[in-house]
């Protein structure tokens, strides 16, 4: 039984788990909870879980740690057809191991277990259930402090963040008459971070629990001028558009996953007029998020609903937030 990174394909069923002590853009708080965690599943009669129609059990850890010293670990966990009294053995023997075990020298901030039968659980769809410690873990960004879940998304290179939030800011062009559109937005930390420049913040996002948490970092930091909407962006954003009567100048700035964004929400920003100015910050731009540039600069296009007039990119600018790897986080400026 191996903690570490996984290497190989499902598809050709050549998967290994490779210990990630070497890797130097891994920190030392991160590799010692993966240590703990292995000698924890050594010793547990439960096998690991790689392919869930093979069985077993222990499926995944996740260790977000803060410039503030916080460490929290999240252990996903496969039930297959363990019983109630079961599961509480573990998560029982689990807590035992991290807060008075061998686990403890890790000095845990948060102790997360979460029993999922898919290769991702959002937290409705499986609660996690807080094991031990607090229930957030605090980062500071440009100023501001910010409070992260368990199932939230946050840039986990914080000084690289704060390089591309900057830049962000430059590259938006945006004054005290501007209202921000802040799609994906996580747990708000771009809107926040640009609040101050701009009339108004309009943020989106599909993770209930990143809503939550942008609420409580707006009000905390004394932010008043931002709001946040819960749900799909393809949803939310096509409705929240075909409305807009505002004549403040509308600013975009959209950060999906690697799957880009939903064809509806390219439709709805390439159809609203207000909008000018678009950065979409990409984690994988030669992927997915390739057929949204086409969608967002080819000619109108009745076919595809596509009216309104074609962007333009004009900058492409990428950013290392992945040391010692080979991705870029590439921050891509369209204009009309």
């Amino acid at each position: 039984k191996t903690v570490g990174m996984y290497v190989g394909t499902g598809r050709a069923r050549n998967i290994v788990c490779v210990k990630a002590s070497h890797l130097e853009n891994i920190p030392p708080k991160h590799k010692q909870v993966a240590q703990c965690y292995e000698e924890f599943i050594r010793c547990s009669s439960l096998d690991p879980c790689i392919l869930f129609h093979e069985g077993g059990h222990w499926r995944e850890l996740v260790v977000r740690t803060t410039s503030h010293g916080h460490t929290m670990a999240v252990i996903t966990f496969h039930p297959q057809e363990l019983g109630q009294e079961a599961l509480a053995t573990q998560k029982t023997l689990l807590k035992e191991f991290f807060t008075c075990g061998p686990g403890a020298v890790c000095a845990l901030t948060s102790l997360y277990f979460q029993e999922s039968t898919m290769t991702r659980c959002s937290h409705e769809q499986s609660p996690f259930q807080l094991l031990h410690g607090e229930p957030h873990i605090f980062e500071e960004v440009l100023s501001l402090k910010f409070r992260i879940s368990p199932d939230v998304f946050f840039q986990v290179n914080t000084g690289g963040a704060e390089v591309l939030y900057r830049a962000v800011g430059e590259l938006c062009e945006a004054d005290r008459d501007t209202v921000l559109l802040d799609i994906c937005c996580g747990t708000g930390t771009i809107g926040l971070s640009l609040a101050h420049q701009v009339s108004k913040i309009i943020g989106i996002e599909v993770v209930e629990k990143a809503v939550e948490d942008a609420r409580w970092n707006a009000a905390f930091n004394g932010i008043s001028n931002c709001e946040f909407h819960s749900g799909k962006a393809e949803a939310v954003l096509p409705q929240l558009l075909s409305s807009w009567e505002d004549a403040r100048p509308l600013v975009a700035v959209v950060n999906p996953s690697r799957a880009g964004l939903h064809y509806r929400v390219v439709r709805a920003i390439r159809n609203c007029k207000s909008i000018r100015r678009l950065l979409y910050i990409s984690c994988k731009p030669e992927g997915e998020a390739m057929r949204n540039f086409l969608e967002l600069c080819c000619p109108p296009d009745p076919g595809k609903k596509l009216a309104g007039e074609p962007f333009t990119p004009v900058l492409a600018m990428p950013f290392d937030m992945f040391p010692h790897t080979v991705h870029c986080e590439l921050v891509l400026l369209f204009t009309r």
